[in-house]
């Protein structure tokens, strides 16, 4: 069960962070888009900021779930660090917990969110509901959930890039 588990997770991961890599890269190429049609053909497109902004949303609430996920989250730690191991412990339940709140808060104000604007529809995308886009919300803090379920039921997967951010340079 717990093997199966991890496999579901890593599978989720590695969705969360082709979405928000797929979005990353879309970004950094309709940005320079309307900078040119701005700038050199004197006539700007008015899709491009609107799109990076939509973008955006995917990059953020994927990306934060899956660098969540590997402990490479900013973060500050140096108090829970220098604490004993049994309260640094707790610090850490504590600190999960809170993290299964934000995704809680996440996933319900999200569907709250994206039921009151699925309706409206975007100046720019007029065929596009403003609830569609805002989508990512909850589905991001569905995904933050379950990581938090997995690292309070099997512990915080191992990875090289997770211990990569933790090198101290002495």
């Amino acid at each position: 069960m717990v093997a199966t588990y991890r496999r579901a997770m890593d599978a989720l991961y590695l969705l969360c962070v082709g979405l928000a890599g797929v979005a990353l890269v879309l970004i950094s190429v309709i940005v320079p888009w309307g900078v040119f049609t701005r700038y050199v053909l004197n006539s700007a497109s008015s899709w491009p900021e609107a799109m990076a902004i939509l973008l955006s949303i995917v990059l953020t609430f994927f990306g934060a779930a899956a660098s969540y996920r590997l402990g490479l989250h900013m973060r500050v730690s140096f108090v829970r660090d220098h604490m004993p191991a049994p309260m640094a412990r707790i610090a850490d339940f504590l600190s999960e917990c809170l993290m299964l709140a934000v995704g809680l808060f996440m996933t319900f104000n999200g569907i709250s969110l994206c039921q009151t604007t699925w309706h409206q529809s975007i100046a720019e995308f007029p065929a596009l509901s403003v609830g569609l886009t805002y989508l990512p919300i909850p589905l991001g803090g569905i995904c933050l959930i379950l990581f938090v379920i997995e690292h309070l039921l099997i512990g915080r997967p191992v990875d090289t890039l997770a211990d990569a951010h933790s090198i101290a340079i002495d």
